[in-house]
Order: C-alpha cells, then sequence, then structure tokens
C-alpha cells in the first residue's frame, strides 16, 4: 500500500499557504521562525481597542460638551420684557443680507453688595450707570456703541413694571432713573421714545460678574497716564504706565471720577469705553479663545452675570452674534459718546445737543454715523495710548474727547495729538 506524505506535516488534503514553512526551512521546536498568524491577531485586537477607546472618548467628549451647554444655559438670565414696552417704534426697512441690530447693554450695580459703593452711593438696590446702545448694519461692516451718560436730564416716558402696572414719566430727570424705577424695560421704553430706535434685543451686565470676566481672561491690559489715579478716600491707587488690570483694581478703574476731571460722569465714560473695547480684543484673541482653561472661566463667569431677553438667551445665540462682531472686525467697531453739553441750570447734569438727532437718524436708517461725530471716536483695534488715525472735528459746542489706544505714557502728547487732547484724555483717565 503507497503511502502518500506531504512535503511538511499537514493536514489532508491542505494546500501549502503562505504561513507554511518554506522549502529547506526548519519547523522544529525552537525554530525563531515569528508566527505571522498570531501577529496579524493582535493588530486586530490593538485596532478594536483603538476603536472602542476613540468611541468612548467622543461620548465623553459629547456628554461633557453638552452637559457644559447646559451648565451655562442654566446660568443665564433670561427674562421678557416685550409685554411691559407698548407703543413701540417701527423698524425702518433696509437693503441687505440681514436686517441691523440694535441691542441696549446696561451695567447693573447692587450698591449694597461688597466693595460696589466706589461712589458713595449706597442702597436703594439696583442701579445702572452704563448704558450703551450696540448697533450692528445690516452687511455687517460696521458697528457702533452709542454711550448714554447716566448725568442726562431727559423727559422720562411713563412705563410699565413687571406686572403692568405704570409707572408715572418725570420732566428733567437723570437718564438712570428708569432702571431703578422699572429696570431694563422701562429703559428700553425712554430709548425708544426719545431717539425713535427700536431696540431688538437687551443685555443688562452685572458689575459684580464683570469682576470676574476680567480675571477669568487674565486682566485687561490699560493705559493709566501721569501721575496715575490715587483715591486715597477709597482705596485706590493705580500707578502711571501700561499695566493688567483685574478684579477689584478693573472695577475702580472704571468706575472712578472723584480725583480724575470735574467729577462728571462723562470722562468715566470714557474709560468705560476704552476698557470694554480693550476687552473685548483681549477676548477675540487667540489668547483666549484658543485657550481651553481660560474660554471656560470667562464662560462661567459671563453666563452668570447675564440677563438678557430671548433672542439672545442661549449660548448659541451669544456665540453666533460674538461670531457676526468678529466678522465685522475690530477696527470697524467705535464707541463714541452722544453730543452733549453742561446743562446750564446746573454743571453737575448734561443735556443731548440738537446734533444728537443725526446720531439717531443714521442708527434707524443704517447708515454711517457722519464723521465729524468720530473725532474722538475709540475702536476696539485701536486703543487709547497709541497712535492712530481719526477723523477730526466735533460738532459746535460738543467737548473734545480722546482718541486713543494703550501705550506707554510720555510727558509729550503722541504725534499728532494736540495738547489739548492730551490733557483732556489725562483728566480722563486716559493716554493720548
Amino acid at each position: 500500500m503507497t503511502s502518500h506524505l506531504c512535503p511538511s506535516p499537514c493536514s489532508r488534503g491542505r494546500r501549502l499557504s503562505e504561513y507554511d514553512a518554506p522549502e529547506g526551512a526548519s519547523s522544529t521546536p525552537g525554530d525563531p521562525r515569528p508566527k505571522r498568524r498570531a501577529k496579524v491577531k493582535k493588530r486586530h485586537t490593538v485596532g478594536r481597542v483603538l476603536l472602542v477607546t476613540s468611541v468612548v472618548l467622543a461620548l465623553v467628549t459629547g456628554l461633557s460638551t453638552l452637559y457644559l451647554y447646559r451648565h451655562y444655559n442654566g446660568n443665564l438670565d433670561v427674562v421678557d420684557v416685550s409685554r411691559q414696552i407698548t407703543d413701540r417704534p417701527d423698524k425702518v426697512k433696509v437693503e441687505g443680507p440681514k436686517e441691523p441690530l440694535n441691542i441696549l447693554v446696561m451695567g447693573s450695580d447692587d450698591r449694597d453688595a461688597p466693595g460696589n459703593n466706589i461712589d458713595n452711593l449706597t442702597g436703594g438696590g439696583k442701579r445702572s450707570d452704563t448704558t450703551i446702545l450696540l448697533h450692528l448694519s445690516a452687511d455687517r461692516k460696521r458697528a457702533y456703541g452709542i454711550s448714554i451718560p447716566r448725568d442726562s436730564l431727559v423727559n422720562r416716558p411713563e412705563c410699565l413694571d413687571k406686572n403692568l402696572k405704570p409707572i408715572p414719566g418725570a420732566t428733567d430727570a437723570m437718564w438712570n432713573e428708569a432702571f431703578s424705577v422699572g429696570g431694563p424695560a422701562c429703559t428700553i421704553h425712554q430709548l425708544e421714545k426719545l431717539t425713535g430706535i427700536r431696540v431688538d434685543h437687551y443685555i443688562v451686565v452685572d458689575f459684580a460678574g464683570f469682576r470676574g470676566m476680567v480675571d477669568a481672561i487674565g486682566g485687561v491690559q490699560v493705559c493709566i497716564p501721569e501721575p496715575g489715579i490715587v483715591d486715597p478716600a477709597h482705596g485706590i491707587n493705580l500707578p502711571a504706565g501700561t499695566r493688567k488690570l483685574e478684579g477689584m483694581q478693573a472695577l475702580n478703574y472704571v468706575r472712578e471720577r472723584y480725583v480724575l476731571g470735574n467729577g462728571s460722569d462723562v470722562g468715566r465714560m470714557k474709560r468705560q469705553q476704552a476698557f470694554i473695547a480693550a476687552m473685548a480684543h483681549q477676548v477675540l484673541s487667540a489668547n483666549t479663545l484658543a485657550n481651553p482653561v481660560r474660554l471656560l472661566k470667562f464662560l462661567e463667569a459671563a453666563t452668570k452675570s447675564l440677563q438678557l431677553d430671548e433672542g439672545l438667551g442661549s449660548l448659541a445665540k451669544i456665540a453666533k452674534l460674538g461670531v457676526q462682531f468678529r466678522g465685522i472686525g475690530l477696527d470697524k467697531i467705535q464707541f463714541i459718546t452722544v453730543p452733549w453739553q453742561y446743562a446750564p441750570e446746573d454743571p453737575n447734569r448734561i443735556r443731548w445737543l440738537p446734533e444728537a438727532e443725526q446720531v439717531w437718524t443714521a442708527i434707524i436708517n443704517d447708515k454711517p454715523i457722519p464723521r465729524k461725530f468720530l473725532g474722538d471716536a475709540i475702536s476696539a483695534e485701536h486703543l487709547p495710548g497709541t497712535p492712530t488715525e481719526t477723523p477730526t472735528g466735533t460738532p459746535t459746542g460738543t467737548p473734545t474727547g480722546t482718541p486713543g489706544s494703550p501705550g506707554t505714557p510720555t510727558s509729550s502728547p503722541t504725534d499728532g495729538v494736540t495738547d489739548e487732547e492730551a490733557q483732556q484724555a489725562a483728566e480722563n483717565g486716559l493716554c493720548a
């Protein structure tokens, strides 16, 4: 009986494969030849582990993102005040891919909170010393921030409280009284009645949380002119020079008015404009957006500090608005003050000049604000202390302001800045 043997150990009928030892190769125990079948199996195992790990990481990341999104949304104080605002102006139709946006931003101070009585105003609950109307053009190519001094004397119209009960109006009332008596709704109604501008959204920023936002981004750089800002009565000592301000220092800087200028609110408002512009510059920079820890801290502080309407009442909507601002470009975001003059009957109060109507009309019709009103504009790109070309000229009777940008203060004004402008800037706590 003839037996048929395989050239090497094999199963009956099995053909030689690439895994069988080639002719002349050893297959004895201890053969150093690598076991390829085990290697392939090992590769498959590693692949499965990597796949499972990737899925788990994606799941964890997704859940973390969802948690953070819900957490930050939960921090926001969303309040619909539309029912309190009646007899509203119509919005003028303009050409463009989008509609222009008008957002009224109000700073809120609780005078009874620790550290919040720097200007010796205590009690009375919430007050608003800061009002800025933000306007984004329909083509998203320009934006303005128009500050309204709290000391402005205006005829405050009747408005409704949160229970829809009327709050009587008043003649020659200070601008910020509207917030004290009726919150953001009465302030919005007051602006719409006095200017004819339709407000699309509102934001109230709590100054207690403002400190947290500044700290979250590592402070904000400002330029303090010679000889510095020293107010012993309120414990303020800010040496001259370019420096970063954090926490209470930043809050003191934007609130101080007793040792600067003539003590009016206008100088403080200029500092607030410059500080907000510098803060926006830093928030939109890579130093913040590309730093997850810093960004998350900022979002935590910011969302805890905001009250806003339903149209802006989510993190996604706020982010969308931020993208639009960034798309405009920091140099196209300009901060100005409504044209004003000191009230003849009271030097501690001011009145809007008739030329203010030109500013409001430009906003209503989504047109550029006339250049004569931009002479002392501050932008988020060109901050006080750095040379910058700015339009010249202000309306007759309008106090001159200060262009500016951060830099190292010197005894002589920056090129292109007059001695008078440099002096005015220093009185406002800014470098020229």
